[in-house]
């Protein structure tokens, strides 16, 4: 056969431009989140079919659970990329609907086996596999994926398994094996039928027609938000309306506060500094605004949970402004904490103290200025005494949850943190009837913010519009004057002396 060279440089024409870039990407794992019209199936193949001709030595295995529902999918979708780009005269491909399922390339042997998931004796006499295609992988199980991942492992010019499917559970295997950790391994992907410019007006109307039949199809298998089995305490439609709107409006910072340290362990607050980290654990929502009053609230690790939470709001709106999580040394979260309180105009800080006191012990010797106090009752006297942080209790915990249930209820657009969101979706009423994540999930961002909009009484709703001058500045006999001054008085003062400046 003489040479024959194959043109791809019409790729970005014939492929949805959200997914243009993956054919490059070499990741183990390209994971195709979203709803249905998409186009993550189409693009699957079509980089199937570019890797088989644009590479050498290719064994690709295509999937899905059930052997019998791959004629009419995957390899419908793989021989109708290959006629799409006329290239039917490279391949050998079986005619009829007895044929085998296999499919060749003429130019350099390269090969694309289909299997069903449920015929193990087969799929696991195979060998040499180099790439694999797990379509409608929410069908499958952990092992399924497992058992694949093994055995991808030929030599090629990369291994990579591309994973697409519709988000249908929240409590997916998939969710905490690709998307709650950040793993270098993984790239995923989420995708709408929005996204999609080779989608047919048809398609197109009765995608959107969903919105007012079945809203909550619509989120999840049309928008491809994760979607929940059973009875949440939130309102499972309106929070994935909000994530959903989300998607499309991203952070305006990601990273972290570096600083000097003190003597006594303590950043020293004119070196506090912010670093741009995309892959850190501080989210900012919206910048500090001069003057605005702020509330940061915190959920320290406890109950086999070893991750930090902790929330800013505006308290002049109650909208989340900022957002801090991950497994933290405990030191480390609260050196954070008190660079974020600063950051956003010395916020009032509290922090829940049932499993651990230190982070709250550790502001109060830096001498915070503005920390939550509570009443607590002295085991000894049974006096009430004034204590530092949020104390979460069976007296507490059901006000603080059902009061942010009525927030999102009421104002969901005051949330703009999506991991927050989805932990929503996981939180349920166990068989005691008490709100609690799911098992396998998480709550410590839920209870964070919970904790957050309890406290906002101890912080000022309004700017602060309070004239602020120097009194070192002043002459002598004024800053006596001054300084014996009460409140009512120095106002009187300052308005008498004509400071309407900073000094």
């Amino acid at each position: 056969m003489p040479p024959i060279t194959v043109d791809f440089s019409n790729l970005p024409k014939v492929t949805n431009s959200k997914f243009y870039p993956f054919y490059f990407d070499q990741s183990r794992y390209l994971v195709l989140m979203g709803g249905g019209g998409s186009g993550k199936s189409k693009f699957s193949a079509q980089k199937i079919v570019y890797r088989t001709l644009a590479e050498r030595n290719h064994k690709f295995m295509i999937t899905r659970k059930v052997g019998d529902t791959l004629r009419d999918s995957v390899f419908a979708d793989v021989i109708k990329v290959i006629h799409q780009w006329g290239l039917a005269d490279l391949f050998h491909i079986p005619n009829g609907r007895s044929s085998e399922l296999y499919i060749k390339c003429k130019l350099n042997g390269n090969e694309l086996l289909f299997y069903g998931l449920d015929k193990v004796e087969k799929r696991k006499s195979i060998e040499g596999i180099t790439g694999i295609w797990m379509e409608e992988a929410s069908e499958c199980t952990t092992d399924d994926f497992r058992q694949l991942d093994i055995r991808m492992r030929g030599k090629a010019a990369y291994n990579q398994m591309l994973i697409s499917f519709n988000p249908i559970d929240i409590n997916h295997w998939l969710k905490r094996e690709f998307f709650d950790e950040d793993r270098n391994d993984v790239r995923t992907s989420h995708s709408t039928y929005k996204d999609n410019p080779f989608l047919d007006d048809g398609t197109r109307k009765t995608l959107e027609g969903f919105k007012e039949t079945d809203p909550y199809y619509y989120q999840v298998y049309c928008l491809g938000e994760w979607g929940v089995l059973g009875k949440t305490i939130f309102n499972a439609r309106i929070v994935s309306e909000r994530i959903s709107y989300l998607r499309t409006k991203p952070p305006v910072k990601r990273g972290f506060f570096a600083f000097d340290l003190g003597s006594d362990g303590k950043p020293v607050d004119d070196s506090i500094r912010w670093v741009n980290d995309s892959d850190s654990h501080i989210v900012l929502f919206e910048d500090v605004k001069e003057k605005h009053p702020y509330v940061l609230g915190g959920d320290t690790a406890g109950e086999g949970s070893d991750y930090f939470s902790g929330h800013v709001i505006d308290n002049t709106n109650g909208k989340q402004v900022a957002r801090i999580h991950q497994q933290f040394d405990e030191i480390d979260y609260t050196r954070q904490i008190y660079c974020l309180g600063r950051y956003y105009n010395t916020a009032l800080i509290g922090l829940e103290v049932n499993f651990s006191t230190y982070p709250t012990r550790k502001l109060e010797e830096w001498h915070y200025p503005k920390m939550y106090v509570r009443e607590a009752q002295d085991s000894y006297t049974h006096r009430l005494e004034k204590r530092f942080g949020f104390q979460t209790n069976k007296i507490t915990r059901p006000l603080i949850v059902s009061n942010l249930v009525t927030i999102v209820k009421e104002s969901p657009e005051l949330i703009n943190d999506i991991s927050t969101l989805e932990e929503m979706l996981t939180f349920v009423k166990n068989q005691n009837g008490r709100p609690e994540a799911q098992e396998g999930s998480k709550d410590d961002l839920i209870m964070g913010l919970a904790i957050t909009y309890q406290i906002r009484d101890q912080q000022t709703y309004t700017i602060n519009n309070q004239v602020k001058f120097d009194v070192s500045k002043l002459p002598a006999d004024l800053q006596e004057d001054w300084n014996r001054a009460n409140a009512e008085q120095k106002k009187y003062l300052a308005q008498k002396w004509g400071l309407t400046k900073g000094a």
